[in-house]
């Protein structure tokens, strides 16, 4: 028969020492003399024994809470950045919001910890989530590339909510942008716009590694009968420029991230929607009423904790070796700025 599996317990009686005094050693506990903690380490790698980072938490959130009811603690970190856009907040706070409520639902509650300007360290960071005992750690999107490796991931499992991580490498997930780009444009085809033209900020598309951009030319260059326009795309987005590129190029339906794009068509002729369309390509940031996509966003924040989740009940912490990302395609929303289908 195959041996069984090894535990603190076997070990322990093994080395003859107790129970305590084994996992203090592998915790790498000071209370432990050094010669013996070395023992302990080569007695359970020899025995291919391998700690079960949850249950370490279950005891110390037992004897913290003096036996009420275990939920373990998933670490939700966001960096202080004055350049993020407004915009982003509400973005953030559905990722927080369905991330809080899936972990409620397997048994686990969140805490959001500020990092940067106005928080804490990375370094301090690291400190706080080992003296807790927290293993788990969800990265909210952040505006520049955010940067991780001061924290110790032989400890910890991670998922970050948005593309690029490379400090450390991530598993992430986020929503579909290549996707839902590819899908609001058939929408539109299917209401017989011809002439689609997209609006973006540069640094925006940048993050997201041009999917809108890219998923955009592509339709055009794959889709008969549209007429090809080039998509405006601007450091610093303004009226003025908005206006030429407008006037140049005609489109009959704008896709933007920016609602106030309404006022600047409306001022050059248009009439939304009897003559041109507009779509807002995150609701979550528009300032009034229009057609656009739902980025999902707490949807993927739910999706990000089922994750992360996961990792943990496998015992899987560290930099993973090949990082995966997740997409969650966006959900089409009618609005008031796109005329209705056309009828045969």
């Amino acid at each position: 028969m195959p041996a069984s599996t090894p535990t603190l317990r076997s070990l322990a009686k093994e080395l003859g020492l107790s129970r305590t005094t084994v996992s203090d050693a592998l915790r790498g506990s000071p209370r432990v003399d050094p010669e013996t903690a070395q023992r302990v380490k080569e007695a359970a790698t020899t025995a291919g024994y391998r700690r079960n980072p949850l249950a370490g938490a279950l005891m110390s959130e037992l004897r913290r809470s003096r036996g009420t009811a275990f939920r373990g603690v998933i670490a939700i970190v966001d960096f202080e950045e004055p350049e993020r856009p407004k915009s982003a907040l509400r973005f953030h706070s559905e990722l927080y919001g369905g991330a809080e409520t899936r972990a409620g639902e397997l048994g686990f509650k969140v805490e959001r910890f500020p990092v940067g300007r106005g928080g804490v360290t990375v370094q301090r960071l690291d400190s706080i989530l080992q003296s807790r005992g927290i293993l788990g750690v969800m990265l909210l999107p952040t505006w520049g590339e955010p940067d991780l490796s001061g924290l110790d991931w032989t400890r910890f499992a991670g998922v970050y909510t948005d593309y690029r991580i490379e400090r450390p490498a991530l598993h992430s997930v986020c929503p579909d942008h290549y996707r839902s780009m590819l899908a609001a444009l058939r929408h539109l085809h299917s209401l017989g716009y011809r002439r689609p033209g997209l609006q973006l900020h540069r640094p925006h598309d940048e993050r997201l590694q041009f999917r809108w951009a890219a998923a955009f030319r592509a339709f055009q260059e794959n889709t008969p009968g549209i007429e090809i326009l080039p998509p405006l795309i601007l450091d610093n987005l303004s009226q003025a420029e908005f206006a030429k590129w407008f006037r140049r190029h005609k489109p009959d339906v704008v896709l933007s991230h920016h609602t106030e794009t309404i006022d600047w068509m409306e001022l050059h002729g248009a009439k939304v929607p009897a003559t041109h369309g507009f779509v807002c390509l995150n609701l979550l940031g528009r300032t009034r009423a229009c057609a656009g996509l739902d980025l999902q966003a707490r949807t993927i924040g739910s999706r990000g904790m089922e994750l992360l989740i996961a990792q943990l009940q496998r015992n899987e912490t560290g930099i993973p070796e090949w990082p995966s990302t997740t997409t969650i395609p966006a959900k089409w929303v009618d609005g008031p700025t796109l005329r209705e289908a056309a009828t045969a």
